[in-house]
């Protein structure tokens, strides 16, 4: 009887996909994406403000000045994307934000409307702007990509029965918070830690690196910092088949391929003074 439930929620997931279809920026992939954006964009500043009001900001002034400079220009890059793309009514879905909060965690996310918030513990492998614009590339991208709301769409379809938003927030909000709060890892694991698929995290690569070239930054620096983010985990992490993220070695080895596509984007940025 669930295995039946399970396929019936399937074929749903499939019918709903082929009218709630939208595509990937950069990457031109198909993707599922049920909720409407103010929907998501309101479940997001609502957590957002939770997460704020409870945790810690940042007395370090001067790195918390670097989070925020360096989400400036990341994001102005990415507005220039949108522009450039005939994207440019995608910028009203956007309400900037960019926090630097007191954690050990090594961690770092970006929600729904562009809140991203930077974990103390994560500067000591960033280490210096182009570090710091790696994370962040990356984060926006999930952003950017839609992913959050790709994953709830999944997970919507499929464990509550494939219940249109409107019904499943009336009848079941609490299940409809969990999955907000499990497809963005609130309360658990976010950001460079949150379990995005492996299809997820390239993507966010590929398009933080485009955005982070595109502000000036260098994006060989990902190469480096991912080497150190590996020997953070030395001996911690699963295999990559029994684990949603790439293993480090692939990862590595990805972006090392993508770096000749996004490095003309760094030297136009820097022949036309975007890097400062």
């Amino acid at each position: 009887m669930k295995a039946a439930r399970v396929w019936m929620a399937l074929i749903g997931v499939m019918a709903l996909a082929a009218l709630s279809c939208t595509t990937v920026p950069v990457t031109g992939r198909p993707q599922l994406n049920l909720i409407p954006a103010d929907t998501m964009l309101s479940m997001s500043y609502q957590q957002y403000s939770q997460f704020v009001k409870s945790n810690k900001l940042s007395t370090d002034q001067a790195k918390t000045r670097q989070v925020k400079e360096t989400g400036q220009r990341i994001r102005q890059a990415v507005e220039r994307y949108f522009d450039d793309h005939g994207m440019a009514d995608k910028k009203q879905d956007y309400d900037w934000e960019f926090n630097l909060v007191e954690s050990t965690d090594v961690n770092a996310w970006c929600m729904p409307g562009g809140k991203v918030v930077f974990y103390s513990g994560i500067l000591p492998y960033t280490q210096n702007e182009d570090g710091m614009a790696v994370v962040m590339g990356h984060e926006i991208g999930h952003a950017v990509a839609g992913h959050g709301n790709e994953r709830m769409s999944q997970m919507l379809a499929v464990q509550l029965g494939g219940l249109a938003l409107s019904v499943a927030l009336s009848q079941k909000p609490g299940e409809t918070q969990g999955l907000f709060m499990a497809a963005f890892g609130l309360g658990a694991q976010v950001g460079l830690l949150l379990p995005f698929s492996r299809l997820h995290e390239y993507e966010a690569d590929r398009l933080g690196l485009t955005f982070m070239a595109m502000a000036g930054y260098d994006p060989r620096e990902a190469v480096t910092f991912w080497e150190r983010m590996a020997k953070q985990g030395k001996g911690k992490k699963p295999p990559e088949f029994m684990s949603t993220h790439p293993s480090d070695e692939n990862r590595i080895a990805n972006i090392r391929r993508l770096i000749p596509e996004v490095m003309p984007y760094y030297i136009r940025a820097k022949r036309s003074g975007t890097a400062s």
